[in-house]
């Protein structure tokens, strides 16, 4: 079934209101949220919202916080989230960014003691709007074994790059794993294998079920052992940055926590201050790289981020689909 952007983002808004959010904390979460499933990023809009509401219900989501200034050194500022709602707070912090880099040429806020910010990449977005070119990452919970290692002490720590291009953007957004967490639930509950290998069954060997993997949590790392050594690198600064927790710190808080709280991210912006010289570079970019000899005939040659814009066009068009069971468990709320 598919649902109109105004009635999935007006049904959640209400349910936050109704679970203790005043009114402009609700609109920019929920505006969020549909926005991504939108999109065409489902497991971070709708099907995401149910866990969002558990977090307010135990207390880890601050629905009345906001951001709060620690230290502003020019072009840099450290802020503190105060545990608010994660997709508010990166929205705000990105928005810092962006104002810094009209001033400066590039802008960073680095953000401690905050929640899940959804879909990373809509901020990357936001920064495109701005015309600016955006860098953000968050770390996580303990979810990813480092290379060599079969229990998770490292995060997928999400990261995403993105520019402007003409009304549009070119963006890659993705977690250190082959993976993310929310890719592999979207694939079980769909009843599908991974295109790839993308982590470790109970016996050590690489497979494509994601209910296997789920059970494991043995998520490959993108680019085996670099993927890992990158996540470790994101996390320290992240950390060093924000002046909030690492990964290790994080998964202190235990099992019982429903998702990733009091988190450390990072937002860059850049100002790209020729639009048109940048327009035309990335335009050489996407004609050479369609250019590209295919591996199969029948498979397109993609650049970051234009399978999202297309479903982003149909969804427009044709309303939202929506699993039908997530979307009832939504409007019981």
């Amino acid at each position: 079934m598919r649902v109109s952007f105004e009635e999935m983002y007006n049904v959640m808004k209400d349910r936050l209101i109704k679970y203790g959010c005043d009114a402009e904390i609700a609109e920019g979460c929920a505006r969020n949220l549909a926005e991504n499933s939108l999109g065409g990023v489902y497991s971070h809009g709708l099907n995401r919202f149910p866990r969002v509401i558990a977090m307010l219900k135990i207390g880890r989501i601050k629905p009345g916080n906001r951001p709060a200034l620690v230290e502003s050194m020019g072009a840099l500022e450290k802020w503190d989230g105060g545990l608010g709602m994660g997709n508010t707070n990166a929205a705000f912090c990105m928005g810092r960014a962006i104002q810094l880099a009209k001033q400066y040429g590039i802008g960073c806020a680095a953000l401690a003691h905050t929640n899940h910010w959804q879909r990373g990449g809509a901020f990357g977005i936001q920064a495109a709007k701005a015309g600016c070119a955006g860098l953000c990452w968050t770390n996580t919970m303990p979810n990813m074994p480092a290379w060599g290692a079969t229990d998770p002490r490292i995060g997928n720590n999400p990261i995403v790059f993105c520019v402007p291009y003409k009304d549009e953007y070119v963006m890659m957004d993705g977690a250190m794993a082959q993976f993310s967490y929310g890719a592999i639930e979207s694939a079980r509950a769909a009843g599908r294998r991974l295109s790839t290998p993308g982590g470790y069954d109970e016996g050590g060997n690489l497979t494509t079920d994601p209910a296997a993997i789920e059970k494991t949590r043995r998520v490959l790392p993108a680019g085996f052992w670099k993927g890992s050594g990158i996540s470790i690198l994101m996390d320290m600064m992240a950390a060093a940055l924000s002046g909030g927790l690492a990964v290790c710190d994080i998964g202190k808080y235990g099992s019982g926590v429903t998702d990733e709280t009091d988190l450390s991210q990072v937002f860059i912006a850049i100002d790209i201050k020729d639009k048109e010289a940048g327009d035309a570079a990335v335009s050489r970019i996407i004609d050479d790289l369609k250019a590209s000899e295919r591996a199969d005939e029948g498979v397109p040659i993609y650049y970051p981020g234009e399978k999202a814009l297309a479903a982003y066009r149909e969804n427009v068009e044709k309303g939202i689909p929506v699993n039908e069971e997530i979307w009832e468990t939504v409007l019981s709320l």
